[in-house]
């Protein structure tokens, strides 16, 4: 069969990963990624579906809570990976930025907040769009190297700063952050990843062969 060479397909993949985190910049942004494409990416998460739709739930509400709280001198964005609330953006004072936490301490099923607000202006469209960008590129960064697993890593890029959550392995999470640093315009990465060992990482992927062959064999049966 042929194969695009990496240097040809780098470019698709820079595009469609930018694609699916441009939501970010503008809330009203229609969903360009087709249900196939999102139910791949649910099928190969390390987490489980139901965690998954925890994390986007609690996403909703502490975004919700938070969203015009205070006004034009606050931006907050809320990244949830199995459970632990990621806070980024930036509020008017220290006052502030307790509050931002207490309020998302008060969301269900969160079981710990990693608060990363800064305090200062709120950053301006361009460089919002800019940190999509910067996103994006992180992410084709990853899919490019053949040692990792690209979906096992959750990146959000605010002000420059990259941030990389997941259930990963020292190693992989070593790499990743080498990876994130290694992109144009990053100027900091900060991890805050679960860390599992590689004998998870074993049984995690055993339990993925075997969902595969199951849902393989459903699929062979069913088209009889």
């Amino acid at each position: 069969m042929f194969r695009k060479p990496a240097a040809a397909v780098r470019p698709l993949v820079l595009a469609l990963v930018v694609a699916s985190s441009a939501w970010a910049v503008s809330a009203c942004a229609p969903i360009v990624l087709g249900g196939a494409y999102v139910g791949t990416m649910a099928a190969t998460d390390r987490r489980t579906v139901g965690i998954q739709v925890e994390d986007k739930n609690i996403e909703l509400k502490a975004s919700s809570r938070l969203s015009g709280r205070y006004g034009d001198k606050g931006h907050i964005n809320a990244n949830a990976y199995n459970r632990k609330l990621l806070l980024t953006g930036e509020v008017p004072d220290e006052a502030a930025k307790r509050d931002a936490e207490e309020q998302a301490r008060g969301v269900e099923n969160v079981r710990a907040i990693v608060n990363e607000l800064q305090i200062g202006i709120p950053t301006s469209l361009a460089t919002r769009s800019n940190d999509v960008f910067i996103e994006g590129k992180i992410k084709a960064s990853l899919v490019d190297a053949k040692d990792l697993f690209a979906n096992s890593f959750r990146i959000t890029v605010e002000n420059g700063v990259a941030y990389l959550m997941g259930r990963v392995t020292e190693r992989e999470g070593k790499r990743g952050a080498e990876i994130a640093a290694g992109v144009s315009g990053v100027k900091k990465v900060v991890k805050v990843f679960d860390y599992i060992t590689e004998e998870e990482l074993q049984d995690l992927s055993k339990v993925k062969a075997e969902q595969d062959q199951s849902q393989a064999a459903t699929g062979s049966s069913g088209n009889r």
